[in-house]
């Protein structure tokens, strides 16, 4: 039988949101999926095409996506999301934090071996963590070697004011946060290049990387699983395969075909514009899970949108319930919201700024304009022709400003040029991409002063630090609340057109796949 399922964080558990082909009961279908763990099959392989080859598996040096889907298999970190986005301990048996929240206790889960043969212990966690902090922007946030060894199974972290988002850093979706525990000999003897050696604790083992081919994992024998239920990439973690291919294709129509033939069980980052078809293809089931959110990033450092009253003005132009559709071609690929943050946490979400979303209101953006003193400049709207979904934004987009009476050019390059000349502010206005979901707003792209749009005003600075400061949760969400309202209704960093989703297909023989939101190898079976 031919599935849908659509993966969400606030409830993880695969939902069916279509079938084709079939009039079975809700009930059916769960019979469906109990003979499907009944028949679990232990060994074999899983043959997964993603669309991109990481830059290294040293997660301490590169925040690439890629990286941290296939490394995650290899490396383990000392907590991990469970569906709601929430940090649960993995590598950590317990944490506990002082009623200052100056001070964090990670007590270590003992027994825990690394590839090597070698038992974790904290200095391998302390090693870990403070090179991590050498090379990721938060080291001025938490401070250079903040974690200390109290004894083999116990590591702390003395700040010196408090971090409300210390465990949301550290569970690894945002920027520089991936946070990977290897063996200290191998910390200590890590150039500048990288480690030598890709040795974890996770269930698959580093076997082989053929460069522009695969990487290739095999399971962990001795591999030691924490003891509660498998929640996204938290708890219960078992290899029920033997080997792990990571094909690199980059060509959509190839890992389309690939999916489509079975020369592969799993292809992840299909295009958007085959939704249809992989609805309706034999022996395969479609995951869309969410992914992050389609941004119009401005630049504020130099040029014309640096004034916030025509950042206001261009905002108003748009109509994004049409950017989005003629991004991603179908409606259940995205979402027409605004919140910078996932609507599916179950904290962070907000609905401030909504009035300032979708406005489609043309005479609106001429008179904001006439305010700015604009007068028929040139807007430089810089987009890639590598990203279907980033280009087709980024052409409407124009299209619509154009009708409002702003006078939008397109400077289309390859992906690695745009992000070159991102890097100069002198190069252009309005610059089109996408973000990932994070966990907590400290890790948002848009108000890091040094990312491109440089986002840089006294007051997202001091509620950032309240955020930071706060004690409880109630009291980070009150002031993010009031940061999103600020930065929409005001300062305008971005537009945020809205939130689009991720379509991973897979061979109906793949039983127990999760995406979170890539493809999960542990759990998972094949049944051939």
């Amino acid at each position: 039988m031919k599935k849908t399922f659509l993966a969400i964080f606030a409830v993880f558990a695969l939902f069916i949101v279509g079938c084709s082909q079939s009039s079975n009961t809700d009930e059916q279908d769960n019979n469906d999926e109990k003979e499907q763990e009944q028949e679990v099959q232990a060994g074999g392989e899983l043959k997964i095409a993603v669309s991109a080859q990481p830059p290294t598996l040293d997660g301490h040096l590169s925040t690439a996506i890629i990286m941290m889907e296939i490394g995650r298999n290899i490396f383990e970190t000392l907590v991990a999301l469970d569906e709601n986005l929430v940090p649960q301990p993995l590598l950590a048996e317990s944490i506990d934090r002082s009623d200052d929240g100056l001070t964090y206790t990670f007590n270590l889960r003992e027994g825990v071996l690394f590839h090597n043969g070698e038992e974790m212990k904290a200095e391998d966690v302390v090693a870990s963590m403070n090179r991590w902090l050498e090379n990721s922007p938060l080291s001025d946030t938490i401070g250079n070697d903040a974690f200390q060894e109290t004894d083999e199974y116990t590591v702390t972290v003395e700040l010196d004011e408090p971090v409300s988002d210390l465990l949301d850093i550290m569970a690894g979706l945002g920027r520089g946060q991936y946070t990977p525990i290897m063996p200290k000999e191998i910390v200590e003897s890590a150039t500048e290049s990288g480690v030598s050696e890709y040795i974890g604790t996770g269930p698959f083992k580093f076997t082989e990387w053929r460069q522009d081919q695969y990487i290739h994992l095999e399971k962990f024998e001795d591999y030691q699983s924490i003891d509660s239920a498998a929640s996204a990439i938290s708890g219960k973690r078992e290899a029920l395969v033997d080997d792990v291919y990571y094909y690199f294709v980059a060509d959509d129509s190839t890992r389309l075909a690939g999916i489509q033939t079975g020369e592969y069980d799993v292809a992840d980052n299909m295009p958007f514009d085959s939704y249809d078809q992989l609805q309706s293809m034999d022996g395969v089931n479609m995951y869309v899970a969410p992914s992050g959110t389609q941004n119009i990033i401005y630049n504020k450092k130099e040029g014309i949108m640096s004034d916030a009253k025509l950042r206001q003005a261009v905002n108003a132009a748009l109509n994004t319930e049409a950017i989005m559709l003629a991004s991603f071609a179908n409606e259940n690929l995205y979402e027409l919201e605004h919140g910078y943050m996932s609507t599916d946490q179950t904290s962070w979400a907000s609905s401030a700024g909504s009035e300032s979303y979708n406005q489609n209101d043309i005479e609106k953006a001429k008179q904001l304009a006439e305010e700015a003193g604009y007068n028929g400049e040139e807007i430089i709207i810089m987009t890639t022709s590598d990203y279907d979904y980033m280009y087709n934004t980024a052409v409407v987009a124009q299209e619509q400003l154009k009708s409002a009476g702003f006078n939008a050019k397109l400077d289309v390059y390859d992906w690695a040029t745009s992000i070159d000349r991102r890097n100069d502010p002198a190069n252009w206005d309005i610059f089109v991409t996408s973000t990932a979901f994070v966990t907590s707003p400290s890790q948002l792209l848009a108000l890091d002063p040094n990312w491109g749009g440089w986002t840089s005003d006294p007051q997202i600075t001091e509620l950032m630090e309240q955020i930071r400061l706060s004690t409880t949760q109630e009291d980070a969400d009150e002031h993010w609340d009031t940061l999103q309202g600020y930065l929409w209704d005001e300062y305008l960093p971005m537009t945020i057109v809205g939130h689009h989703h991720r379509i991973v297909a897979a061979r109906d023989h793949v039983k127990g796949l999760e995406v979170f939101p890539g493809a999960i190898p542990w759990n998972t079976s094949v049944d051939k």
